[in-house]
């Protein structure tokens, strides 16, 4: 019963995992009488208040919502996810399956929950038609980088010994979303020595991926220093210089064997901090700015770019009225 009165009141997923960890102790009985409660709960009448207005366990925040309707909506979401749980506890699947209707089960990752427990349970080929009752065509989605669906298709083929299905999947993941664990996992399913040529296949797509700034995470990650060296100095106008906890990293890492990129990643942040007047990381910049300056001396050619010097000078032209700056540079 206590357990009862706190899963219906699980407003911020504070008893989330609560059936689960509590299902040893409660036992068959006291998982059934759980579920009897929570069934009546689902099923009970709304109680009115003073004035035959029915209470909520949601405060409105439009007065064009139908309050009674709110509150049964409220009580039947409560009750699913306390029945999923106890179906989870007993192992039930088709209980589990049973607390989503038609609608939930073409949602991916509902879908992929399904598909999950249909494996666990030795039902591969119910566990595919379940995931991809969710309309995917098998196909990734190129937007939403959870993988949890992805994932979930990618275990079901295993099992089903469709291992090439399997690993285009994989490639897939990486291709459209420079998934690190998706490529680790496709190469590591190829025959000795031909890893090495899908590799730097991969690692050449990521230089040429659209979202920049992902692909330097990527290529850092990897690690390929070399080639994100090379996407810095191509695609020095990318670099979106607000996103330091990118670039900090980057600076970092490309520092010691490729000057320049580490330059041009410290002159974005420098130049976004003086562009836009970010006062709170002038302390910040002068450093990047001094960074900038030790690190000229090992680079052996800017090319076409500007030197450490021409690059200052620009900045104290531009920024000339910023003293604040100019005042922590000595």
């Amino acid at each position: 019963d206590r357990a009862f009165e706190a899963a219906i009141r699980n407003h911020y997923g504070q008893y989330n995992d609560l059936v689960g960890v509590l299902a040893p102790a409660l036992g068959q009985e006291g998982l059934e009488r759980l579920k009897q409660r929570t069934i009546e709960y689902s099923k009970a009448p709304l109680a009115r208040r003073a004035g035959g207005r029915r209470s909520t366990t949601e405060q409105q925040s439009s007065g064009t919502v139908d309050e009674d309707e709110f509150d049964k909506k409220v009580r039947r979401a409560a009750a699913r996810l306390i029945l999923q749980a106890i179906a989870d506890a007993e192992g039930d699947v088709d209980a589990f399956i049973a607390q989503h209707d038609e609608g939930a089960r073409k949602v991916p990752v509902f879908a992929a929950r399904i598909g999950r427990r249909l494996l666990a349970a030795g039902r591969a080929g119910e566990a595919l038609e379940a995931l991809d009752a969710a309309g995917r065509g098998g196909q990734p989605d190129p937007v939403w980088h959870e993988f949890d669906w992805e994932d979930a298709r990618i275990d079901v083929l295993e099992a089903l010994g469709r291992q090439d299905e399997a690993q285009q999947m994989r490639w897939r993941c990486f291709e459209l979303c420079l998934s690190e664990p998706h490529l680790r996992a496709y190469l590591k399913k190829l025959p000795d020595f031909e890893d090495m040529e899908v590799e730097e296949r991969a690692l050449d797509h990521a230089l040429g991926f659209e979202d920049r700034l992902e692909a330097l995470s990527f290529l850092l990650a990897w690690p390929a220093l070399d080639r994100a060296s090379r996407l810095v100095i191509e695609r020095t106008q990318d670099i979106d210089g607000a996103l330091h906890e990118v670039l900090v990293p980057a600076a970092d890492a490309l520092a010691a064997k490729y000057p320049l990129a580490a330059t041009l990643v410290l002159r974005a942040m420098i130049e976004f901090t003086l562009g836009s007047g970010r006062s709170k990381r002038y302390d910040r910049a002068a450093r990047q700015l001094t960074d900038c300056s030790a690190l000229s001396s090992n680079v052996e050619d800017f090319g076409e770019l500007e030197t450490h010097e021409a690059f200052e000078t620009r900045l104290r032209r531009e920024h000339r009225r910023k003293e604040s700056f100019w005042s922590l540079m000595g």
